[in-house]
């Protein structure tokens, strides 16, 4: 029998302790984990790995997340593949802004292990954690 590929899940993040925090807990769940610094680094990336959910955290130098966002959700190759925006600030105004880029979820640092798979179950058919 043929073992299912693994999820593919993007975690973009200009600090590496989030970027690895992230990772080892979705390589636990069963994921393969692709990681980018910032904006410009997650686009060549996501041309050739295609993954199913992408985490974005929302202030990063050079491309931010609101920009990263719109420039994908705006792409028909990539608008269909769920974003779920990341940020230390839980304001009104961040979320709005996260919905008006076409992200489909905003999750508050520190986040979960739960949280993180919630996300995926929600925005990925067929993903059990």
């Amino acid at each position: 029998m043929e073992k299912p590929l693994a999820l593919k899940v993007m975690v973009i993040d200009d600090s590496k302790t989030i970027r690895r925090t992230a990772e080892l807990l979705l390589e636990h769940a069963g994921c393969r984990v692709i990681t980018a610094i910032d904006g410009f680094d997650a686009l060549a990336k996501i041309v050739d790995e295609r993954p199913d959910i992408i985490f974005i955290d929302v202030m990063m130098p050079r491309l931010d997340g609101y920009q990263t966002c719109a420039l994908l959700k705006s792409n028909s190759a990539f608008s269909a593949i769920a974003v779920v925006m990341l940020s230390s600030r839980d304001g009104l105004f961040d979320k709005a802004r996260g919905r008006s880029v076409g992200s489909d979820q905003f999750l508050t640092k520190p986040f979960s292990k739960q949280e993180l798979l919630a996300a995926i179950g929600a925005h990925v058919p067929g993903f059990a954690a």
